[in-house]
């Protein structure tokens, strides 16, 4: 199902953005597109069943180097960058070894490594420039420092089973639930402020399997929806949700990652099905 074109919900938004495909990156004999992100020059891809990331210049999309990641499982599924440290951070799923990655991007390119609670998921750094784990299997967003050092774990209901955790400029965190598929506004204390689930005015709005997140610095906040191949646009209050036109002959197949790099310009989409890809958009606010 290729869904690309239709307004969900409409209503107090800003302005749903204008995206122009600039760039694709193959998937041709590579693995599944878990998570995308990006730090200065360069974008940052991991893979399903990879033990390393792969990392492309930012202006041309072409392939510079992999980073390999000693002791990273096969179930590597979340990826975030922080410019203030210098370093990639990089979720691992695999059983009995549920940790976080922590990889030096300069001078030694050090890794180190700590264990976190069942099923880590999507990564962000929040403005404390702290990494914030969302753990699918154990209904928790878990705030550490940049050396490991648990600093807050929010609890969220149970069976929510967070897959991204996004820090909005109030303090809250937006969360993308996967079980019930509901994204959700949620404070520190985890009581939800504010939820979507589907639109009040067509059936079209049920989502199915939402995942990565990425926000705006007006606070407007894009999501993933996996199974029905498509990337809607909200407000901080998710009272009002449209979806974004993508420009891609055939659409795109179960898109997983999502980055957007303002300062470029750029939003990325990788995808988990299809032809694994990492589609790059001009991104321009309207």
């Amino acid at each position: 199902m290729h869904v690309n074109t239709a307004v969900l919900l409409t209503g107090g938004m800003s302005g749903a953005p204008s995206l122009r495909l600039s760039h694709v990156i193959p998937g041709e004999g590579k693995d599944s597109v878990n998570a995308v992100t990006s730090l200065g020059d360069e974008v940052f891809v991991l893979r399903d069943d990879n033990e390393q990331v792969e990392v492309y210049d930012a202006v041309s999309c072409t392939l510079q180097r992999h980073i390999t990641v000693q002791g990273l499982g096969v179930r590597a599924c979340g990826l975030a960058a922080c410019a203030h440290y210098q370093c990639l951070y990089v979720s691992d799923d695999t059983f009995h070894n549920c940790s976080i990655h922590r990889v030096k991007l300069t001078g030694s390119s050090a890794v180190t490594k700590w264990y976190v609670a069942s099923g880590p998921k999507g990564l962000s750094v929040n403005r404390a420039h702290n990494v914030v784990v969302s753990c699918k299997g154990a209904d928790k967003l878990l705030e550490y420092t940049t050396h490991g050092y648990l600093v807050r774990e929010i609890c969220l209901q149970d069976d929510t089973e967070p897959w991204h955790a996004v820090q909005l400029s109030t303090g809250d965190y937006v969360v993308s639930l996967w079980e019930p598929d509901v994204v959700s506004v949620v404070g520190v204390d985890g009581q939800v402020r504010h939820s979507y689930e589907q639109s009040q005015t067509s059936d079209e709005g049920k989502m199915s399997g939402p995942m990565s997140l990425a926000v705006t610095k007006n606070g407007d906040i894009f999501v993933v929806d996996e199974y029905t191949d498509r990337i809607l646009s909200m407000n901080s209050s998710l009272s009002s949700v449209q979806q974004l036109t993508l420009p891609v002959d055939g659409g795109i197949e179960e898109p997983r990652g999502l980055c957007l790099d303002e300062l470029r310009g750029q939003l990325y989409v990788g995808e988990y099905g299809g032809s694994y890809r990492v589609l790059v958009f001009d991104y321009m606010k309207r």
